[in-house]
């Protein structure tokens, strides 16, 4: 099972691929959205902002979001960590129901050049 550290190492790696993104991809990386990720099996979510093309981690905290955050992801940490590293593919997670992602219908249509 993935750790707390992994899982923030995992987003920080996310957010540097976020950033170095070109294109289309690099347009949908550049909204400006608060952000959380439940990460289930560990109980944590990260709460932070995707803001200037990454993500930006504010706060850890125990349990489940405490708002409703404006994109929303949960999963359990290693399907975080193998998402990251290219090993589980984001479509099929999510098809499957392994991962969530909860966002307004305008934003879907622009993560999807991310996934």
């Amino acid at each position: 099972m993935a750790t707390t550290e992994e899982c923030r190492a995992a987003l920080e790696k996310l957010s540097q691929n976020m950033q170095s993104a070109e294109g289309d991809v690099r347009t949908a990386a550049s909204l400006d959205r608060s952000v959380s990720c439940w990460i289930t099996d560990l109980d944590v979510t990260f709460a932070g902002r995707m803001t200037g093309g990454r993500i930006v981690v504010r706060d850890t905290l125990q349990g489940p979001p405490r708002e409703k955050a404006q994109i929303r992801l949960t999963m359990t940490g290693d399907d975080l960590v193998a998402l990251v590293a290219g090993e589980l593919h984001f479509a099929k997670a999510w098809g499957s129901g392994r991962v969530k992602l909860e966002a307004g219908l305008r934003d879907l249509f622009h993560l999807r050049k991310l996934l």
